[in-house]
């Protein structure tokens, strides 16, 4: 991975080009789709901008991953007791399989750890998309066997089959991995 600016906390001036960053990468055109698409899934967008100046709020963070001023990645943390849910995890199709989604899951680890203190993080995902919950269990998730409805009334698109549901998986916070960021990279 190239040289980046590090990652940076969102405001609402950045909500139109993250709701583009995260239709792209999770909804893409044929010609750009990667392993992490689901637009074979769901149909219609992933997130509206309005959907997205909603996540500027107490106990509520979007990280982002930039270069110069263009956004490349980003990951929505949403704080509920000790817990850290994860979510919106998105990197531009054109720079995917860099090691950069891996980075700002990492980041958004540390962050939930360092600045809120949280015991655990949770992360739903389409149970379709075994790939990556693969992903996510190489990273430390564990598939809890708690699944949930897709949300299709949230206005996160329309699922094209029926069998479309989330599974919720955990990951135990550990105080010494998230400790310390060594050269812009996280230890892990």
């Amino acid at each position: 991975m190239e040289q980046m600016t590090p990652s940076r906390l969102a405001t609402p001036a950045d909500a139109e080009e993250i709701a583009a960053l995260v239709n792209r990468a999770y909804r893409p055109a044929a010609c750009e789709r990667t392993w992490t698409h689901e637009a074979d899934l769901i149909a219609g967008e992933r997130i509206a901008v309005e959907q997205v100046r909603t996540l500027f709020r107490p106990q509520s963070r979007v990280l982002l991953q930039c270069r110069a001023s263009a956004i490349l990645a980003c990951v929505h943390l949403e704080i509920v007791g000790a817990v850290a849910h994860i979510g919106m995890l998105a990197t531009r199709p054109d720079v995917q399989a860099q090691g950069l989604g891996k980075h700002m899951l990492a980041q958004a680890e540390r962050h939930a750890h360092q600045y809120f203190r949280v015991e655990s993080f949770e992360i739903s995902v389409l149970t379709a998309r075994t790939e990556l919950l693969s992903f996510y269990e190489r990273r430390g998730y564990v598939r809890t066997g708690r699944r949930l409805p897709y949300p299709a009334d949230s206005g996160t698109g329309q699922p094209l089959r029926e069998d479309i549901e989330l599974e919720l998986l955990s990951k135990t916070a550990h105080r010494n991995l998230y400790a310390k960021v060594v050269d812009g990279r996280h230890p892990a």
